[in-house]
């Protein structure tokens, strides 16, 4: 989601320059800096950013010169800048105060001086502007597609990572299991006499205890969502909530594997996987 686009136009008569950043966020988080005299249009830009843009926290800068000599009407308050003076007049004759800046402090004052602002070419002054702040986001949309493009691919080899972790697990499971069934007789030769051994009841909690190793519904799983997650990579629509969510899947199988693994080897692929699916989680957060 971290993008920048900027747009600009420029003539004879108007300079209007619009820049657009937006950084990670889960939701749409917007802020507009506008000249005053456009107020009135900031609901229709938040509306337009949110046609180009679904999430992020966006910061946008619209600025606006008119070149033309449209000097601005000042209107003075004469009433109230005299009932500002003489008060402050009367204050300093009363504490035997110089006046020398009363004049330059009442015309200071709040409303003592008004600017109106000529406003009968504010529409068609818009209708310049609006397509710049169109081509921004465009531009900032162009840059985040770049950027998405970069991630996504980054994403297939994280992916594919694990994958072929998981594939080597699944090529040690049986051995794995060989190994623990050898273990657990070796220990029971050693401190147990064949005498003491109830065979049928050996036999069950043998395969009690392997059937608490035992990950194959895990492997299933895990290839489903690792699958999953690779038809969402090529999807276009915006998958990134969809993808967070796929991503906490796989890291549920892939915990329950490693806790399951009572296996060094296994072990050491559990921690593989759990390392590619870090830096997936770290790249998510950039994507709508």
């Amino acid at each position: 989601m971290t993008g920048y686009g900027q747009a600009r136009y420029e003539d004879d008569n108007y300079s209007i320059n619009v820049e657009i950043k937006t950084l990670n966020s889960k939701f749409l988080d917007i802020g507009i800096r506008i000249p005053k005299a456009f107020n009135d249009k900031e609901i229709l830009v938040r509306n337009l950013i949110s046609e180009y843009l679904e999430r992020g926290k966006v910061s946008m800068i619209l600025e606006y010169t008119n070149k033309k000599d449209d000097t601005a009407k000042v209107n003075i308050n004469e009433k109230l800048f005299r009932a500002y003076y003489d008060k402050l007049k009367s204050l300093s004759d009363s504490v035997e105060a110089k006046s020398e800046d009363l004049f330059r402090m009442a015309v200071q004052f709040p409303e003592v001086i008004e600017t109106i602002e000529d406003d009968s070419n504010r529409e068609s002054e818009w209708e310049i502007i609006l397509p710049v702040i169109k081509k921004a986001l465009e531009n900032c949309n162009d840059f985040r597609e770049k950027e998405g493009a970069v991630l996504t691919d980054n994403l297939k080899i994280y992916i594919k990572s694990i994958e072929s972790n998981l594939e080597e697990v699944v090529q040690l499971d049986p051995l794995r299991v060989e190994r623990i069934r050898a273990r657990l007789n070796d220990n029971l030769k050693e401190f147990v006499t064949r005498e003491e051994i109830d065979v049928n009841r050996l036999e069950q909690e043998l395969i009690f205890y392997i059937e608490k190793l035992d990950i194959s519904e895990e492997k299933v799983r895990l290839t489903s969502h690792l699958n999953y997650f690779s038809e969402i990579l090529n999807s276009k629509q915006s998958m990134g909530k969809k993808m967070n969510f796929m991503a906490q899947e796989i890291g549920r199988e892939v915990n329950t594997i490693g806790s399951k693994s009572n296996d060094a080897g296994m072990q050491k692929l559990v921690v593989n996987m759990k390392e590619e699916l870090e830096k997936i989680k770290e790249q998510i957060l950039n994507l709508l």
